[in-house]
């Protein structure tokens, strides 16, 4: 008897359970806990078991979290937002995702934060994916050697200090001494190389980053740049993020195959945003009260600048962290660990700055270890000249003031080094192109200055850059395209020249 009945019970069972499971609520289980310490930028919370590192949590008051050391009994916070309306007994919740920032093509032309809060009084932004912050360098065999030159448009970095797209090259110096300056220029002379260019500041003034954005706005730049912003007056835990956040959206567009430029600016601030962070949530100090992992902070970071092969998309990641030292000290502990993280570093004087030679580069100190591979042989051809000559007068400088008289050769060492230092000042925002720069270091390099003042020079390359582009298009676009600078066009660089440097009296 039930066997034959229960043909024809199962459907309405299964029909009647399908309308209790729709018509019931449905239910989710959060993990709730309670803040037992509040401190400033942390908090402790306990009644979070199975929460994650790097998880986001939702505090009572709205702000935003992030799990940041567990232990068995207590999970120590990182707070993203000013918590003023908080205190120990609060509760917060498990958000259930690790901590991500938006990425895609709506962020151009934007500023906002790590999170993805807009903060350029524009529209919010809607339909972007979000990614993880922290993300897993790419493989050494997806990785490929750096062989593309980055224009910086500053004569004294392309010809002796090169930068290839892939590269992590240090920007290091003390207070006002033009690293800012440097990235700026960097970014600004990207316009219409189809480079996608990120900015991150960390730690910095809101009048500062005003003023940059401004400048980018004002040459046109925001159309290929994102600002991701921190400020001083934010918290610990957004300044800690930030750089991660900055990286994540850059891969984005890396692995759809675009050349992506990042600037960290700088990460002594990140340094030490982390140093509170830690300090304040009890992990062991070790050196100058970092705690032991601040190498890792940073190594897993520019890590994450790579080019990548061709199979993978082609796309490269080029980063610019800049780092702030105190009285010229190198050996400082921060800026140790980034020398020897990165592939070279651009090292600015403030003993230049005071004598106003800007940019204030250290021809001496910087070096590049990558980029010279990359570099254009155009530049091979003058630049190796040109660097033992500025560093022979160097060295006959500091030692030719304590001497009265000076052989002939000596002199005129000094006069050709004063005349290569005049070639490689520039003002900011004035980036030349490579034609233009091989131009005017070849004459320097031939001794064609040697007689003519100094204080002439900045009105011989105004009209240099016009008569090289104007009237030798053909051997500008062969020294762009990569060719070697052969007889004929260094001759024909060097007719232009003389006739450019004859009228000038």
């Amino acid at each position: 008897m039930t066997q034959h009945l229960t043909p024809l019970i199962t459907p309405i069972l299964q029909r009647f359970t399908q309308a209790v499971e729709h018509s019931a609520p449905q239910l989710t289980c959060q993990e709730v806990g309670t803040i037992t310490f509040l401190g400033s930028g942390i908090a402790r919370a306990t009644g979070l078991p199975h929460v994650r590192s790097q998880e986001r949590v939702m505090l009572a008051d709205g702000s935003l979290g992030l799990a940041f050391s567990l232990g068995r009994e207590e999970v120590g916070l990182v707070l993203l937002d000013p918590t003023a309306g908080l205190q120990a007994g609060s509760r917060v919740q498990r958000m259930g995702q690790v901590m991500d920032a938006p990425v895609g093509d709506g962020l151009l032309g934007r500023v906002l934060d790590a999170t993805g809060r807009v903060l350029d009084n524009g529209p919010p932004l809607v339909g972007l994916e979000r990614r993880p912050i922290e993300q897993p360098a790419a493989a050494i065999m997806d990785r490929a050697p750096v062989t593309v030159p980055l224009q910086t448009g500053i004569k004294v970095i392309d010809a002796l200090i090169p930068i290839g797209r892939g590269q992590r090259q240090l920007i290091l110096g003390d207070r006002q001494t033009g690293k800012t300056a440097i990235a700026l220029d960097t970014i600004l002379n990207q316009k219409g190389s189809g480079m996608v260019c990120l900015y991150c500041a960390m730690g910095q003034r809101s009048d500062t980053v005003a003023q940059l954005i401004a400048t980018l706005r004002r040459y046109d730049a925001m159309a290929y740049c994102i600002v991701v912003v921190a400020s001083g007056e934010d918290t610990p835990g957004l300044q800690y993020i930030t750089p991660y956040a900055a990286t994540t959206m850059a891969e984005y567009f890396m692995a759809q195959g675009h050349d992506v430029l990042i600037v960290y600016d700088d990460l002594i601030h990140h340094a030490r945003a982390y140093r509170e962070l830690s300090l304040l949530l009890r992990r062991p100090p070790g050196r100058e009260a970092f705690p032991g992992d601040i190498f890792y902070l940073h190594a897993r970071l520019l890590e994450r600048a790579t080019c990548l092969r061709p199979e993978r998309g082609g796309g490269s990641l080029t980063a610019l962290p800049i780092v702030e030292t105190e009285a010229g000290n190198l050996s400082a502990y921060i800026p140790t660990n980034l020398v020897s993280i990165t592939d070279g570093q651009i090292y600015l004087t403030p003993s230049l700055v005071q004598k106003g030679i800007l940019p204030a580069v250290d021809v001496g100190r910087s070096v590049s270890r990558v980029g010279g591979k990359a570099q254009l042989p155009a530049y091979r051809a003058v630049a190796g000249d040109l660097r033992l000559a500025y560093s022979q007068f160097q060295e006959l400088e500091s030692f030719a003031r304590f001497g009265t008289r000076l052989d002939d050769a000596t002199q005129q060492t000094l006069e050709r080094g004063r005349r290569i230092r005049a070639v490689l000042r520039q003002e900011q925002f004035h980036p030349l192109t490579v034609s233009q720069q091989i131009a005017l270091l070849l004459m320097a390099s031939e001794g064609l200055l040697d007689a003519l003042p100094v204080e002439k020079i900045p009105q011989l390359e105004s009209r240099l850059a016009e008569v090289v582009e104007a009237h030798l298009p053909d051997v500008c676009q062969r020294i762009v395209l990569g060719d070697p600078l052969s007889e004929g066009d260094r001759a024909a660089l060097l007719e232009a020249s003389q006739a450019v440097l004859n009228p000038i009296p």
